[in-house]
């Protein structure tokens, strides 16, 4: 058996240092980064989903297309908000005071934007196509409550408690 080399060893040694330092909490620069990085596309994918959300309400299609359409739409925010909250639960616990409260806070609210497209995809596979101006009715009704539920989930990061990471959500450019 040969022994390592001592080239070896050294990039052994210069690998384990950054990752011993990731298993540790992330300093508000890092952890607003992360969660800046994640929330980025998941903002664009909402954005074009709600674009498209709003022309398939005024699109001459059927009220059959309408609803496959407005289904796959709502399922497909439903997974970007899913996937959006497993990001930022990657990034961890910020090393802040109250870090663990705000990263509930915001796992929370992704949850639940995540819920509230889930229901109204639900809610409008449950709906009747027919007759047309009742489904078109009902999509509205169906696009209130998920405003409602969006609303009600939404987290204002101007209350978070931690100044540290306010100044850093503030002077990321991935946070803007």
């Amino acid at each position: 058996m040969r022994a390592a080399r001592p080239i070896s060893l050294a990039l052994v040694l210069a690998l384990a240092a950054p990752l011993a330092a990731c298993a540790g909490q992330p300093g508000a620069q890092a952890w607003a980064a992360l969660v800046c990085t994640t929330l980025s596309p998941w903002r664009a994918e909402i954005d074009s989903l709600t674009t498209r959300t709003q022309q398939q309400m005024t699109a001459g299609t059927t009220p059959g297309q309408a609803k496959e359409n407005l289904a796959r739409l709502f399922a497909g925010a439903a997974t970007a908000s899913e996937k959006a909250r497993a990001g930022v639960e990657k990034a961890g616990v910020p090393d802040v005071t109250n870090g663990e409260a705000i990263a509930d806070g915001f796992l929370t609210s992704l949850a639940g934007i995540r819920d509230a497209y889930g229901h109204a995809r639900s809610g409008i596979e449950a709906l009747a196509t027919s007759p047309a101006d009742g489904f078109y009715g009902e999509v509205g009704k169906v696009v209130q409550q998920l405003t409602a539920d969006y609303q009600q989930s939404s987290l204002d990061t101007t209350s978070l408690e931690s100044v540290e990471l306010r100044q850093a959500f503030d002077s990321l450019p991935e946070c803007r």
